[in-house]
């Protein structure tokens, strides 16, 4: 049976990744915040005959991941999914820049995938697959005058894996980072375009697919390359 580890299970594009890969029978290790809270999730969990457990994680504080980790000590994970992020404040700019915010959002959708990639890198096996989820507004040739704090945080997180890419190639892990699209969700809005199924389907493949040909690379959720 194949593993995955996912952050921000507890809805969303999270939540739907859980959903697809318990049905296809692999064994989900799904991590959110306050599983306690986590109804929907919970009742996949308790729906999946034992390919879902729920394990409580904030990326935000190295102690929690610290806490997964020694928790999750023994096992062997084929896909990573850094999934966890918030979009931070909106309007920000010059005269109206909300560092506080900027600097909370920068540690969710920064350090807490690079937490993650220390952590459980060295328990990446099988296909050996580290996926962060990014969004082509992380794209410095989508740059725009608005949504600094989101943008320059997807941005960072982009490099940063781009970076690992190099490191990491050296134990045969593949990692990439993806734009999910304009998705259906709490942070995306009811009138977006993609709908997490469709999003999770599209990635899913890709990453089903993905070789050491593709470290390093910033894709689409349909395969397509994105410009960094």
């Amino acid at each position: 049976m194949s593993n995955v580890l996912i952050t921000g299970a507890s809805r969303g594009i999270g939540r739907e990744f859980v959903r697809q890969y318990a049905a296809d029978g692999w064994r989900v290790f799904a991590c959110c915040r306050n599983p306690a809270a986590a109804e929907e999730l919970n009742a996949l969990a308790a729906a999946s005959a034992d390919c879902v457990t729920v394990h409580p994680l904030d990326v935000d504080d190295g102690g929690s991941v610290a806490a997964l980790q020694a928790a999750l000590a023994g096992e062997s994970f084929d896909v990573l999914i850094n999934n966890a992020g918030i979009i931070g404040a909106r309007g920000d700019g010059l005269g109206d820049m909300n560092y506080d915010a900027w600097a909370a959002t920068m540690n969710t959708n920064v350090f807490g995938p690079m937490r993650m990639a220390d952590a459980f890198a060295a328990q990446l096996g099988g296909e050996k697959k580290l996926v962060t989820i990014s969004s082509r507004m992380g794209s410095i040739a989508n740059a725009k005058n608005r949504s600094i704090i989101y943008r320059s945080s997807k941005a960072a997180v982009n490099m940063v894996m781009a970076c690992l890419s190099g490191e990491l190639a050296a134990r045969d892990i593949v990692t990439t980072v993806f734009h999910p699209g304009h998705v259906q969700t709490d942070m995306g809005g009811a009138e977006a375009p993609v709908t997490p199924a469709d999003s999770v389907t599209g990635m899913r493949g890709v990453i089903a697919g993905l070789t050491p040909a593709d470290n390093g690379r910033f894709l689409n959720y349909d395969g397509s390359e994105i410009a960094w």
